[in-house]
């Protein structure tokens, strides 16, 4: 599944078609397709992991799912594609993913201070909400989109790894100083995948994300399916803290150590 940087470096390739009208469509999708021809796309945004295309009086929401893509400019493609817009400076595919009409205004559809990757972003929001679920595990808090819109599977395995925290933690059971890390992180690292992701590197800088040896430690590291969504998790159970006691659990303080992106 395509996470908010993804989305935003997909924003930025398609900029050639703002303000372009659309000549013919096609696909198979079930949207009344019809409807795009002739308008023209007044702006591109993105909200996490929905990629919006606006028009004067609505906007097409696409949203990738777990395994969409797009491609432009696609030479003699040889896959049915959701949805094709031509135009008459190229043309723009979409495939595998949910499509669908925005008729409100998308500032009343979007709380833009959640996501992570927007300008109006806001960490202050974001500890608040986390502080009003105490009982949700810290796995699901930051795939949690009202939270931290664009978080996605790699980007919570690595934030957690690079801040020494458990994905079993519960939100109330960290410190203070701990929550307000995961928060910054959670933006910080997101800048970074965009970064790594334009250069072509992202895997490089996976520190926990599939990964089979924990590099503080030099112990396997553990894959887990946790959390509601039971989504692959990725944890050294050394350096990453949990920091709730249950009986019989080993008391242990955090490591000082912490890498870093070079």
């Amino acid at each position: 599944m395509p996470e908010g940087p993804s989305i935003v470096i997909l924003k930025e390739a398609v900029q050639l078609f703002n303000g372009k009208k659309i000549l013919s469509v096609s696909g198979n999708t079930t949207i009344d397709k019809d409807r795009l021809v002739n308008q023209k796309i007044t702006d591109f945004k993105s909200w996490g992991k929905h990629f919006l295309i606006c028009f004067p009086n609505f906007a097409l929401r696409i949203h990738f799912l777990l395994f969409g893509s797009y491609s432009i400019n696609e030479q003699r493609p040889n896959r049915k594609p959701r949805l094709h817009l031509h135009f008459g400076n190229g043309d723009l595919y979409f495939y595998a993913c949910s499509i669908r009409f925005i008729e409100e205004k998308l500032n009343e559809v979007y709380d833009w201070t959640s996501d992570l990757l927007n300008e109006h972003w806001d960490a202050k929001k974001a500890r608040k909400k986390l502080k009003a679920q105490p009982d949700q595990l810290v796995c699901d808090a930051l795939l949690d989109q009202n939270i931290f819109a664009g978080s996605g599977n790699i980007i919570k395995n690595e934030v957690l790894f690079r801040i020494c925290v458990n994905p079993k933690n519960l939100i109330k059971d960290l410190p203070p100083r701990k929550l307000t890390e995961m928060v910054n992180e959670a933006c910080i690292y997101s800048y970074d995948f965009l970064e790594w992701k334009k250069a072509f590197v992202l895997k490089k800088h996976w520190l926990a994300h599939t990964k089979k040896t924990c590099p503080r430690c030099n112990i396997p590291i553990i894959k887990e399916y946790l959390g509601k969504t039971n989504r692959r998790t990725f944890y050294c159970n050394n350096c990453q803290v949990l920091y709730s006691k249950p009986s019989k659990a080993i008391k242990r303080k955090a490591p000082k150590k912490r890498l870093t992106r070079k």
